[in-house]
This record gives C-alpha cells, structure tokens and sequence, in this order.
C-alpha cells in the first residue's frame, strides 16, 4: 500500500480540524449529507461498547467520551496513526487513563498487551486507501489483538449500495479527489464479503450513505498478545 496515500487519508485531522470536526462532521455532514446522524451511530457504539476496549481510528474521541461503558473504570486503548487525533482524544478521556498506540494498521502490529474484548472502526474505513479488500488487511493486523468472540463494529461511508443525494455525490466526489476519502469502490456486497471472510455473526445495516458493521473475532485465533 502506497505510504503518501495512507498519509493523506489521515492528514486533515490538524489540531485547528479536530477542534471543529465534532460540529462540522457529526454535527452537519453525518446529519445532512450522509444521512447517518451522531446519535445513531453513537447508540451503534454503545451496543457493542465492552470494558475492555480497543479503538482504532479514533478522530476527536467524541464516541468514546459520550459512551457508557459497562464498568466504571474500562480498559481502553487508543491506536491511530495520527499524533494529533491521539492527543486530543486522550485528553478528551483522560479520566479512564487511556493506552496509547501510534501506528499505522495496514501494516503489522506488534503488541505485547492483554487481548481485548471489543474493537471499533468507526469512520476509518472510507479514509483507507485501496480496494476493500486491501482496506481488510486492517481488520487482519488488529484481530490478533482480540480475545475469541471479542465483539468488532464500526461504520463506512460507502459509494455504491447506498442513496447518496447530489449533495451527498459533490461532497464524496471533492474528497475523493483530495485524497481525504478514498472509497470510490466501495459497496456493501464488498463490505460484508470481507467482514464475512475474517468475522463470525456478521451484521451490516445501512443507514443512509453509512453502512453500521458489526461481527465477532473467531475463536482460536493465534497471537503474540497473551
């Protein structure tokens, strides 16, 4: 996977960005233009939410600051490629002392940690450069960080299998061509093919241009973590 596009798709998120992203994006973008309001993929994350939490991906930490978690005090692991999104999420949830993993998740992740009991990858996927299937190999580096069954959801924005408004077709098309999205072949068939091919019990629900994934990390899974 070519680094330069891996680094755009993560590039936007400037400490200036992240101050408006929660407005802008989950505010007026995810409301208007995706049709996938904050409030449903927020209840989406607090299905599938455990006290032992993995988040990949993790933008402003708006989810993981509104979510109640099963257990006053969760284990929660933040990994995401950009160091802005790090810090201004860990400050934002720095009451449950955060873990903190800079890395890249299209490329192999070694860890030495306990394994996790959930895992989210909300609004990652669409900013992947690469077919879904090249998109999947962050789903293969991070499974070994997972416990059998641990629960794995998240939500794309997704350009064919959904109905996208001209609104919704101008926006995706203007950042697809910055390099900030890069979802042009992605669709739902795609979508549940490679959540199937790696994730038992798979649900994918469409709501608006978003497709809301979840499934659960095979047992028996093999991993340096212990």
């Amino acid at each position: 996977m070519h680094k330069d596009a891996v680094h755009a798709g993560q590039a936007i998120y400037t400490p200036l960005a992240l101050k408006l992203y929660d407005q802008a994006v989950l505010g007026l973008s995810c409301r208007w233009v995706w049709k996938c309001p904050a409030n449903v993929l927020l209840s989406h994350y607090q299905q599938h939410v455990s006290a032992n939490h993995l988040d990949v991906g993790v933008g402003t930490g708006y989810f993981l600051d509104k979510v109640t978690f099963p257990s006053p005090s969760p284990r929660v692991a933040l990994m995401d490629m950009n160091a802005h999104s790090l810090s201004s999420c860990a400050k934002r949830i720095a009451r449950y002392q955060p873990l903190v993993y800079q890395c890249n998740v299209l490329e192999p992740v070694q860890l030495s940690t306990q394994r996790f009991d959930s895992l989210a990858m909300n609004l990652l996927l669409h900013c992947l450069p690469g077919s879904m299937s090249d998109k999947a190999a962050a789903l293969d580096n991070v499974l070994p960080l997972l416990a059998p069954g641990a629960v794995v959801f998240g939500a794309t924005l997704l350009h064919d299998g959904v109905n996208r408004s001209p609104t919704a077709r101008g926006l995706m098309s203007l950042y697809n061509a910055k390099g900030i999205f890069n979802n042009r072949d992605d669709n739902d068939v795609a979508l549940s093919e490679a959540l199937n091919s790696r994730l038992d019990d798979v649900k994918v629900k469409i709501e608006g241009c978003a497709a809301l994934f979840s499934g659960r990390a095979p047992g028996g899974r093999e991993s340096d973590c212990e």
